[in-house]
């Protein structure tokens, strides 16, 4: 084997040993499915945000549920935090860097919303200040983040942890994760 074929079959061995540790959260991913559906049924609005990689799931996950995910349903109110580069660099301008999210949930978020918050550290100053402004105003906060979980997991009101301390990895298992999410999802909203 090439050193390039050894570094890509360890790559793949670890995210698979990851995975297989993702296959035995079932329950506890049914639970944030649940948790995701009712605030949708009753009315709510998912706001996400994240940094880099983060950032980037917070905008697959709000397109899947506002355009659709597998099947034809009605569009549903998701808003990733992430994308608006006006409002970001005002915010960061204008006050600092750790509020750019925080600042829109203040904006934004009503009780009967949820906050979707994506760090896997867990410890990414912007999305805990996003948390706390949240939890100020009454809206409820979804965190995503790796093991151990850093401030997040203590931070938000329910939080995921994906099976793994590598940042690769816990991105990986994070869209895993959503896209069974988007199925349950679907299953309530498609019928």
């Amino acid at each position: 084997m090439t050193d390039d074929a050894e570094l890509v079959a360890r790559s793949l061995a670890e995210s698979q040993a990851v995975m297989a540790r993702v296959a035995q959260q079932t329950d506890a991913v049914a639970t944030i499915a649940a948790l995701i559906v009712a605030t949708l049924a009753a009315g709510g609005k998912l706001l996400l945000c994240g940094n880099g990689g983060s950032a980037a799931d917070a905008q697959h996950v709000a397109c899947e549920l506002m355009v659709r995910y597998r099947r034809e349903r009605r569009a549903l109110p998701a808003l990733a935090l992430t994308t608006d580069t006006s409002q970001l660099t005002a915010i960061a301008n204008d006050y600092d860097a750790t509020r750019v999210f925080a600042r829109q949930v203040e904006a934004l978020a009503r009780p009967g919303d949820l906050l979707v918050a994506i760090s896997t550290s867990g410890d990414s100053p912007n999305v805990l200040a996003a948390v706390a402004t949240a939890r100020q105003l009454g809206v409820a906060t979804l965190g995503f983040t790796g093991a151990p979980g850093g401030a997040l997991a203590h931070a938000a009101d329910r939080c995921y942890h994906a099976p793994s301390a590598v940042t690769a990895r816990i991105q990986e298992a994070h869209i895993a994760v959503w896209h069974a999410i988007c199925e349950c999802v679907d299953a309530r909203f498609a019928g």
